[in-house]
């Protein structure tokens, strides 16, 4: 039997955005776990994941209490903005799927130069390895972070470019993060869809003349 009734709609919106706050927890409760335990050690990117998880949490909070409330003004906020963030959040998992070799290198590039030189530690101790990509446009740069490399492998000089490393596994960790990208994004919009349908009926506990 297809879940087309008010009691049915509340349902599968208010399970999907518990789901919602259970994801917007665990990125906040992984962010702080990895700054407690020293894993990373920039607060923009520690911020940056919070940031995520607190919004995700807001507007599956909002969804929730509209769903709860049959609240018609909360039901529009949520699903205008759960759409703006499909619409955001597919167009970067299409991307990432599209990308090849040549723009991975170019993101990385623009990605290690606004990094901060603690974070750039962090990940040649962890990956060992040492400085981004050994090409001429950005050999400079590449003679600065060898210098500054804490890596062990300094040590026995024979140091892969941490580029070269993160290189190897991106077309993958692309592909495994466009495909889970896309998968919330068509989540998000069966919210908008039940959101859009579970505003347009009557609660038939309420008094139908007060119904617009």
């Amino acid at each position: 039997m297809v879940c087309g009734g008010f009691t049915c709609s509340k349902n599968a919106l208010c399970s999907l955005n518990v789901v919602y706050m259970l994801v917007g927890l665990l990125l906040i409760g992984v962010a702080a776990w990895g700054k407690g335990f020293g894993l990373v050690s920039s607060i923009h990117i520690i911020g940056g994941v919070i940031a995520v998880g607190v919004f995700l949490l807001l507007i599956a909070i909002v969804g929730l209490v509209g769903a709860i409330h049959h609240h018609q003004v909360m039901l529009f906020f949520y699903m205008v903005i759960l759409f703006i963030v499909f619409l955001f959040q597919f167009g970067v998992s299409c991307s990432c799927l599209a990308m090849n070799r040549g723009q991975q290198e170019t993101l990385l590039k623009s990605a290690w130069g606004l990094l901060r030189n603690d974070t750039k530690k962090d990940l040649e101790s962890q990956l060992n390895c040492c400085g981004l990509l050994n090409v001429t446009d950005s050999r400079t740069e590449f003679d600065l972070d060898l210098q500054n490399c804490p890596a062990l492998c300094k040590k026995q000089s024979s140091c892969f470019t941490c580029g070269d490393m993160m290189l190897h596994h991106a077309s993958e960790a692309l592909k495994i993060l466009g495909g889970v990208g896309l998968f919330f994004s068509f989540t998000e919009i069966l919210g908008v869809w039940l959101a859009v349908r579970y505003r347009n009926q009557k609660d038939p506990r309420a008094n139908p003349s007060a119904f617009l």
